[in-house]
């Protein structure tokens, strides 16, 4: 798997980088702007990793060109710029995850790992997996009645399966200013569904990664 990272910090990428090969990654490395986005279109990585504060160009405008030139790459933004409304406007720019700085390469990798394998693209109104059948349109889940919430959150679930999806991508993409940094949103909505998966003798749960967030599963 290739990445590129996108870092004007030297020090920072080269760690970044040496503990990303430990991992089994090929990691391209860009200190500026001009030269991230130069690499970023040609659409040969498998994920981007984008610092926001870079001289000549931004890592929000090389966000914006990407998703402007339709490459679809998975893009996580690194910044430590902690305001909901920068994580906000990057998710609604194109942006699949945001990385607070300073931040551990394991919960990098881990980030990685759940973007290349996250399927793409899909926008259907009935989705499937294991035994779950969710009803979109009329907001059913295996007969039972769901409220929006419920379904946004086990859409990110069951469109993304065995996959880590982290509390502030849920909270960013589905509650935006409102509910950013309320974990017992997140925590309150995961033990409703986890009891509701119980109610129809469901195979698939919801399983907590601690310290990282959730996956749905049914191994």
């Amino acid at each position: 798997m290739r990445i590129l990272y996108v870092e004007d910090a030297t020090f920072l990428a080269e760690a970044v980088k040496h503990n990303l090969e430990k991992q089994g990654f090929t990691v391209d490395l860009a200190n500026n702007g001009k030269d991230g986005l130069e690499n970023a279109l040609s659409d040969i990585y498998d994920c981007v990793v984008l610092d926001i504060m870079l001289p000549k160009l931004s890592g929000t405008d090389i966000l914006k060109r990407m998703r402007e030139k339709k490459v679809q790459t998975p893009v996580i933004m690194l910044s430590a710029l902690s305001e909901v409304e920068t994580k906000i406007s990057h998710l609604d720019h194109g942006a699949d995850d945001y990385l607070a700085k300073p931040f551990k390469t394991a919960e990098l990798v881990a980030r990685i790992k759940a973007l290349i394998r996250r399927p793409k693209n899909i926008d259907i109104s009935d989705i499937t997996y294991s035994d779950l059948v969710l009803d979109k349109t009329n907001a059913i889940l295996n007969g039972e009645q769901l409220t929006a919430k419920e379904v946004e959150i086990i859409t990110e679930f069951m469109k993304s399966p065995d996959t880590l999806i982290s509390k502030e991508h849920l909270l960013a993409k589905i509650w935006g200013e409102d509910g950013f940094g309320e974990d017992n949103y997140i925590e309150s909505y995961i033990s409703r569904i986890r009891k509701l998966l119980k109610k129809i003798h469901s195979k698939a749960r919801i399983v907590t990664i601690r310290g990282l967030g959730y996956k749905l599963t049914s191994k």
